[in-house]
């Protein structure tokens, strides 16, 4: 059967679960697409980059009081709670995403795809601190959905 194999590695037996969970992560996949590429975006006149790691995270924080709260509230809480659900889903699916190791490296890979879309397509700019802050909330999703997993498993 097409949903065993597709759920063979899935942390829950239940078909119908796993349905709901793709389902959610589809619908929440489209709403990030259209979040990150479609929405209030122009094309930039050129590429916006920064490798270095907390300079932006910093510039927030210190200078805070140079940006309205709309703006730094959304780039260093947005960029955090926006990505939880990743954290959520794929060790919902794939029970290797437990480990915290494989899910920041499968996090890692997803942003950085994402972020280089952005700046190669000039609707955004490629931020290693966007990783960082995106992949610190899909870390904290792990966290959150650990004690469930682990509850469900006895």
């Amino acid at each position: 059967m097409i949903d065993v194999k597709l759920y063979q590695k899935a942390f829950s037996k239940h078909t119908g679960f796993n349905v709901a969970v793709t389902l959610l992560a589809v619908i929440y996949a489209l709403i990030m697409l259209n979040l990150l590429f479609l929405r209030d975006r122009s094309m930039m006149d050129g590429y916006a980059y920064n490798f270095v790691p907390f300079d932006t995270i910093q510039r927030y924080v210190v200078h805070r009081d140079h940006f309205n709260f709309d703006t730094w509230f959304k780039n260093l809480f947005g960029n955090l709670v926006l990505f939880i659900p990743i954290g959520m889903f794929l060790p919902l699916l794939n029970t290797r995403f437990r480990s915290s190791l494989m899910l920041i490296a499968a996090t890692v890979i997803i942003i950085g795809f994402m972020e280089t879309a952005q700046m190669l397509l000039r609707v955004g700019s490629f931020d290693i601190d966007d990783i960082i802050l995106n992949t610190a909330g899909a870390w904290m999703g792990l966290l959150l959905t650990r004690p469930f997993m682990r509850r469900e498993k006895r």
